[in-house]
């Protein structure tokens, strides 16, 4: 016969229990970041090795060693190097920037993409091109400078008594809307070669890509990202509301300045570099949350899921066609419907956006 049982025995089997799932979750999250950690370096080294000729692995780390090597300096070295960097480099700070958004607002539409912080960039590039013909880093310089610039005034006009990730968000999509306009009056004033110029840019293209334009985007993610990585806990307490953030010790309004400035930081630099390529902010947090679940903070995953959607759209758009498309046409196809999905979905269940 089976003996009753003891109230403190069922409690420390609850506790156990409990802490041996927290572990079981804990393991497997670490396994998929390293999974994904994996897949990254391979679509990387994918990039450096393959193309029109291939190159085995010893001649590519000799290049980068800074050996000589026939036919592999400057194809390796000089092209596709720097190329597979800043797709790296952009991939990832379009990554861990929208997942930061997303989680602060608690809104998959909150990313760069969709408030207007990419289309102020975009806007200030077509006006530096088409209207005022600066240089390459003139451009990104004035495409930077808009992107704070709009995040400024959309967290201004948002702003009563707390940011509200609804206001935010719609605030965000009518300056978007309206700097659209703005971009598509300057390009249809345009001459042949400066549209042919400023669409290279608005598209999100990674051809011609030099140490100039990279060098920049990879300095900004190792100045930004671990700031955003030091908020990584208040930033999952703001997920939960304001209130409930207070409550637990979050200094709400300076942390949402810290990750927002941090966030729209990295997003202005890979602009720059690459241009607002489509979906990758956008899409980047919900794929890493099905992967790792949502237990934990998304940033680091979510930023490997941005670099891995770069390097691979990269290279699809450079090999898989008989045309060469951009990177940032490669995305959009794929983002597009996701963010149709997503609506209806969110419609369908009687939920607001």
């Amino acid at each position: 016969m089976t003996a009753p049982a003891v109230p403190g025995q069922s409690v420390a089997r609850t506790v156990t229990r409990v802490a041996r799932t927290r572990v079981g979750r804990a393991r497997r999250r670490r396994l998929l970041v390293l999974v994904l950690l994996v897949l990254v370096a391979a679509a990387f080294a994918t990039t450096l090795m393959a193309g029109h000729t291939y190159y085995p692995a010893r001649d590519v780390l000799r290049v980068i060693m800074g050996e000589q090597v026939p036919g592999a300096s400057f194809t390796v070295g000089t092209l596709r190097l720097p190329r597979a960097v800043l797709a790296l480099t952009a991939g990832f700070s379009f990554g861990i920037a929208g997942v930061t958004f997303q989680t602060m607002l608690r809104n998959p539409l909150a990313s760069p993409d969709i408030i207007g912080i990419s289309a102020g960039a975009s806007a200030a590039a077509a006006i530096a091109i088409v209207v005022l013909s600066l240089s390459e880093t003139e451009v990104s310089v004035l495409a930077i400078a808009a992107a704070l610039g709009v995040a400024l005034l959309v967290y201004t006009l948002a702003f009563r008594d707390g940011v509200a990730g609804t206001r935010l968000i719609l605030i965000g999509i009518g300056i978007s809307a309206l700097l659209d306009s703005v971009t598509s009056y300057v390009l249809s004033q345009a001459a042949e070669w400066d549209l042919q110029e400023a669409m290279r840019w608005l598209t999100g293209s990674l051809n011609g890509t030099s140490w100039q334009e990279t060098v920049p985007a990879v300095l900004a993610v190792l100045v930004l990202s671990p700031v955003l990585l030091s908020q990584g806990r208040n930033l999952n307490a703001l997920s939960l509301g304001d209130d409930t953030a207070s409550a637990l010790g979050v200094r709400v309004e300076r942390t949402r300045v810290i990750v927002i400035v941090a966030a729209v930081g990295l997003i202005a630099f890979a602009t720059a570099a690459a241009g607002p390529i489509a979906f990758v902010a956008f899409l980047s947090g919900p794929i890493a949350a099905r992967l790792v679940g949502n237990s934990g903070s998304l940033l680091i995953p979510a930023g490997l899921v941005g670099s891995l959607l770069v390097l691979v759209a990269d290279f699809t758009g450079q090999y898989a066609f008989d045309i060469r498309y951009p990177v940032g046409v490669v995305t959009g196809v794929l983002g597009a419907p996701y963010l149709v999905y997503l609506i209806v979905r969110t419609n369908r269940a009687g939920g607001s956006l």
